[in-house]
């Protein structure tokens, strides 16, 4: 179907969920899985965790790495919290996508459709990279239903990828560039983790980028506008290393537009800051949790 992200072929679908299904073995066990139908595809979303007296969070991954990027902050997430992960609508993973995204308005919609879906009326946002954006995204167009916003090393949120990076990014989109290319590429993001084959999550984001052709806009960056209005409590992590974003630059403007922003630089984490700062990301974002509910 025109404008909607496909497999290259029956075997890149055989492939890539090979990959998916070895990488969540190794996440803790998960109480539940659904298919939220909404109107521009199913979403697939995974329940952990069973903390039923506090907000649930709702996790949003990178491109190309569906839940299975989660396998270091599962454990410390749903310690405290009832986890909810969501494949993102258009990208790699068990979400399946039957309608044209063609907006930000689009891509809000589907998770709001997913969340009442899955019936949760408040809902603590944890995104990164471009799951960090659509959780901002999100917020800026649906803030009842969330109580908060934390973000990694989110990409069209506080500042521009570099100039460098995009084009890196469009050589990396042909179907014909090398193998070698695309591990310097994914290596050089993640400084070493997501081109480290025995890393499961490495694995699975190195078949997406080979077996599945996207079909989504280029995301809108959010303007300054819609960071000075948004009354949802931010939290966001940016790496000092990150090729996705200037962090200075980053920080600045998140600090100077938010009304209810907390930000912190880790200066030597890149892109994979998720896992790279995994115990600090935790202990930081349940103080976070435990405040906003307060």
């Amino acid at each position: 179907m025109a404008g909607v992200g496909y497999f290259r072929s029956d075997g890149a679908r055989v492939h890539f969920l090979a990959a998916y299904d070895a990488a969540m073995a190794q996440l803790p066990a998960f109480g539940a899985a659904a298919d939220v139908e909404t109107s521009f595809g199913s979403v697939r979303a995974y329940r952990f965790g069973d903390s039923s007296g506090s907000t649930p969070v709702v996790l949003l991954p990178g491109r190309n790495a569906s839940t299975p990027m989660w396998r270091a902050n599962l454990p410390g997430l749903t310690a405290r919290r009832t986890v909810y992960s969501l494949d993102l609508l258009g990208e790699a993973g068990r979400s399946v996508q039957t309608a044209p995204i063609t907006s930000a308005q689009d891509q809000a919609q589907w998770l709001e459709e997913t969340l009442a879906g899955l019936d949760l009326p408040h809902v603590h946002l944890l995104g990164a990279s471009i799951g960090g954006w659509a959780a901002a995204n999100y917020a800026c167009r649906f803030p009842a239903r969330v109580a908060s916003a934390t973000l990694l090393d989110p990409v069209f949120t506080f500042a521009p990828i570099p100039l460098r990076t995009l084009a890196f990014s469009a050589v990396m989109a042909v179907p014909a560039a090398p193998e070698g290319m695309r591990r310097w590429f994914l290596s050089w993001v993640s400084g070493g983790e997501a081109a480290d084959d025995s890393l499961p999550e490495a694995r699975l984001i190195a078949a997406a980028m080979t077996d599945f052709v996207l079909r989504l806009p280029p995301p809108t960056a959010i303007t300054d506008e819609q960071l000075r209005t948004l009354q949802t409590p931010v939290l966001a992590f940016l790496g000092g290393r990150s090729v996705m974003l200037d962090a200075a630059r980053a920080a600045r403007r998140a600090r100077t537009l938010l009304p209810h922003g907390h930000i912190e630089v880790h200066r030597d984490a890149t892109h994979a800051i998720n896992g790279e700062c995994a115990e600090q990301i935790t202990e930081c974002a349940h103080r976070f949790w435990d405040a906003v509910d307060r």
